[in-house]
């Protein structure tokens, strides 16, 4: 009975409440009115945006040992949820039956442990360095604390994790490339290079 409800109701509603969050975030970034750039245009912004997508991606010269830590476990775990979400046997055979209608060879076993592996420490490195660094943890919202908490319990409920991840910090796992593009094609324009 309580797998019937949260195979059936509970999964439509979390679904509903994930892609309709989602959107409303998106839609609500796009329609924000952009101020005036009085600045004399050096250059284009397109090379900026793009520069900066892909640079923001990895440590800066010069900063400490604490920024390729977080650097690392970051990427353990961005990239093993990654290889989960897309490639775990249950998830492609999920996408299949109920989203997509076609799927794909998912991973073998020896790669989906090593990626939970990876995405689990991961998280749970990144949160201990939030919960035990002296900056961190003075600048650590709830919402930081929530976000690690629910993914690291994901296996338990994806649903709760699905109605909260359009409100909180989450969601720049679709917004990031807006975000460095336009810091970057900003940037572009004044010829200054990110």
């Amino acid at each position: 009975m309580f797998l019937e409800f949260v195979e059936g109701p509970l999964w439509y509603f979390s679904a509903v409440v994930f892609v309709v969050g989602v959107l409303w975030r998106l839609v609500d970034i796009w329609r924000q009115p952009s101020r005036t750039d009085l600045a004399v245009p050096r250059g284009s912004g397109v090379p900026g945006a793009l520069r900066t997508i892909v640079t923001r991606s990895w440590t800066a010269k010069g900063f400490s040992r604490g920024a390729t830590f977080h650097l690392v476990a970051g990427y353990m775990f961005h990239i093993g949820l990654f290889v989960l979400l897309i490639f775990a046997a249950p998830h492609v055979k999920f996408i299949e039956e109920r989203i997509l209608g076609f799927g794909w060879t998912p991973a073998p076993h020896w790669l989906f442990m090593v990626a939970s592996d990876l995405a689990f420490a991961g998280i749970l490195l990144l949160w201990l360095r939030r919960l035990m660094h002296p900056v961190m943890r003075k600048i650590s919202t709830f919402d930081d604390h929530a976000a690690a908490i629910l993914t690291f319990v994901v296996m338990l409920t994806v649903c709760l994790l699905m109605v909260y991840f359009p409100f909180s910090r989450l969601m720049h796992a679709f917004t990031f490339p807006v975000s460095r593009a336009y810091t970057g094609a900003a940037m572009g324009r004044k010829g200054v290079s990110a």
